[in-house]
């Protein structure tokens, strides 16, 4: 079953075929590298086979079946798993000018730092994603200290200053695609709402989009969702009670349904610490409450803990009975579609940018953890391979 993110109509997949039937000669003697032989997975057009892909210009010119020419760098895709590149729309990839090519390894091709900086340290973070080698956007955190301190940025309301984060807005207006709140009650007590009021307040002459993270509010889901706009993200969807998107009986609350029929979009969001227990993904995906889009919330950490990397994140999924090409929408074209800087990206179509996610398919036993230590053996686990980047194969770490 797929979600109403995930759905193609099938004009556009003819469309998209029929693109792909067309070969333009003029580009036959200027490729500037050709991946051959690898199982394409693009579902923004339904496409799932073996295909070459050619690339000149830092564009995708040529899918088909056979590409028979050369170019100066050739990529053998035989046996992999050749996607759009991967674009997580939430980590602190920001923190420092090593996290931006830590993630590009593993596929990552456009990020977002979701409020590691409010206005008093949005610059730092600003000019990270400036000189990131991909695309690199920033959700302000609605607090003026952002997450950086470590000790809760919203037990004090006062840190919610909406001049401020228009300001940092404004500066940073290249840069900047939201604004982000965390409501749990660690960080903001009873402050959650009154925060989130504050954000679309402060987002709203810009008309961007809100982040909000839950999992342990103080404040109920029926309070949260009336608050959220069309567009809204809500991150750690499966956040475990109290205050969570299932009731006591482990139903999922029809406002939460309601919410993403209006609009308001649903992601997973990893991370180490409260964000999600099996038995919540379990309930809630049983239910037919799946992810709009996956997200990691990784930082130059992630290697050491649960999160790991993007691809490893995705394969919990096969877990709980979504298909690879579900899987590998949920983190390129369902995730293209959230922010506006990523429009045009997520697809392998011909004429999108060549922004591309090469990953192995392992078959075995890989043991995953939630965040509350809880232990699942999956049967199949992505790995990345490869990636390439406006044209241009990323070199292998060193």
């Amino acid at each position: 079953m797929m979600n109403r993110r995930q759905f193609v109509s099938a004009s556009a997949v003819a469309t998209g075929a029929a693109m792909f039937a067309r070969i333009p000669d003029v580009f036959a003697q200027s490729y500037q590298l050709i991946i051959k032989g690898g199982r394409v997975i693009d579902p923004s057009i339904g496409l799932d086979a073996i295909r070459d892909i050619a690339i000149a210009n830092g564009r995708i010119v040529a899918v088909a079946s056979n590409i028979a020419a050369s170019a100066p760098d050739m990529i053998d895709a035989r046996g992999k798993i050749v996607a759009p590149g991967l674009i997580d729309i939430h980590t602190h990839a920001g923190r420092g000018k090593d996290g931006p090519p830590l993630a590009l390894h593993d596929c990552v091709t456009g990020w977002v730092d979701a409020g590691t900086a409010g206005a008093d340290n949005i610059d730092q973070v600003a000019a990270v994603a400036r000189g990131a080698p991909q695309i690199g956007r920033l959700l302000v955190n609605i607090s003026r200290i952002g997450v950086l301190s470590g000790d809760g940025e919203l037990h004090d309301l006062n840190l919610a200053n909406v001049d401020l984060a228009r300001g940092a807005i404004a500066r940073h207006r290249d840069v900047v695609c939201g604004v982000k709140v965390r409501m749990s009650e660690n960080v903001a007590d009873d402050n959650d709402l009154e925060a989130l009021r504050r954000a679309q307040e402060a987002a709203a002459p810009f008309n961007l989009p809100v982040m909000i993270h839950i999992g342990q509010n103080y404040s109920p889901m029926r309070s949260i969702l009336p608050l959220l706009k069309r567009g809204d993200i809500v991150t750690h969807m499966y956040a475990p009670p109290p205050n969570s998107i299932l009731d006591d009986k482990g139903n999922l609350f029809p406002d939460v349904s309601a919410a993403r029929r209006r609009g308001v979009i649903f992601d997973f969001g990893n991370g180490v610490n409260g964000h999600f227990t099996w038995d919540m993904v379990e309930r809630a995906m049983k239910q037919g409450f799946w992810p709009d889009t996956f997200s990691t919330d990784w930082s130059v950490a992630s290697k050491t803990t649960g999160v790991v990397d993007f691809p490893n994140v995705m394969s919990k999924f096969f877990m709980f009975g979504m298909s690879l090409s579900q899987i590998i929408a949920c983190a390129t074209v369902n995730a293209a579609r959230v922010f506006p800087a990523f429009d045009g990206r997520g697809t392998l179509n011909v004429g999108a940018p060549a922004d591309v996610a090469i990953m192995e398919l392992r078959d075995g036993a890989f043991e995953f953890v939630d965040n509350y230590k809880g232990k699942r053996t999956g049967k199949q686990c992505l790995f990345p391979i490869a990636t390439v980047l406006n044209g241009k194969r990323v070199p292998a770490r060193g």
